[in-house]
């Protein structure tokens, strides 16, 4: 009798194996599922390896570039536009061919330089001490600041490039400048306008283009390649302060200008 059933359980013994092996295949299987499934999906940075002030950084803001070509040109109408609202209150629309702000930079050809560039420059000749940061930040007495920038020509000198500031000044007064305004007397005595370019000369200030450097030199001016910059604040605060009546009285020392007294 226990022969008989012998191969019966040796049957029953051997699906038993055949079941559990697959029921382990059917787990590895899964598992190499899983697996290959996790290896697929793209991996997250954790937080921790995140860079320190990563979420503080900010797009640093390019500066407004005042392209000299382009206002000859007049082929950059918002540019162009521009430039005619800051020179509005000044009335300076001949003389002056840009007013730059310390935070814009210049372009002539195909140079380019930064206006604060150029500040740097004239508070170091002046003997001022510069304290500007790594940001390269205007000061608080610069952001206010406006100056107005001639880009010289072929023929020009300093002399013709004041006298030209000066009549669109008056110009937008109602008064009307002679061409002779500026020239001596009979007795060989500067005019009162002669006076006032002589002192408007310590009032601007040359910038070579190409050497990228203040130019000493206030008579060897070279076209396209130099600009004379004048601080408007500066230039119309003394021009305000003066009326035309009074021109003929004005005296000049060489480093100051002044009215004498009336006796």
């Amino acid at each position: 009798m226990a022969d008989e059933t012998s191969p019966h359980r040796e049957s029953s013994k051997i699906g038993k194996r055949l079941f559990v092996g697959a029921c382990c295949i059917v787990f590895m299987g899964f598992g190499l599922w899983l697996a290959f499934r996790l290896a697929e999906e793209p991996r997250k940075q954790p937080d921790e390896l995140s860079s320190p002030g990563s979420e503080e950084r900010k797009p640093i803001a390019s500066e407004r570039v005042i392209d000299y070509d382009k206002l000859t040109e007049k082929s950059d109408k918002a540019l162009t536009a521009l430039m005619d609202k800051r020179k509005a209150p000044y009335g300076v629309d001949k003389s002056i061919d840009m007013i730059v702000r310390p935070d814009e930079s210049i372009k002539v050809g195909k140079e380019t330089v930064r206006m604060q560039k150029i500040l740097d420059e004239v508070r170091l000749k002046l003997g001022e001490i510069l304290e500007t940061d790594l940001a390269a930040e205007t000061t608080p007495r610069e952001q206010h600041n406006t100056f107005g920038i001639h880009v010289v020509q072929p023929g020009e000198n300093i002399w013709d490039i004041h006298f030209n500031l000066l009549s669109d000044y008056y110009d937008r007064k109602g008064i009307s400048l002679s061409p002779l305004a500026d020239e001596p007397d009979r007795l060989g005595f500067s005019s009162g306008v002669g006076k006032i370019l002589k002192f408007s000369e310590n009032l601007v200030h040359i910038y070579n283009l190409k050497e990228r450097t203040l130019d000493t030199d206030l008579h060897l001016i070279y076209p396209l390649s130099k600009m004379v910059v004048y601080n408007m604040g500066r230039v119309f605060a003394l021009l305000d302060s003066l009326d035309y009546g009074d021109v003929n009285r004005i005296e000049f020392d060489g480093e100051t200008l002044w009215l004498p007294a009336v006796q």
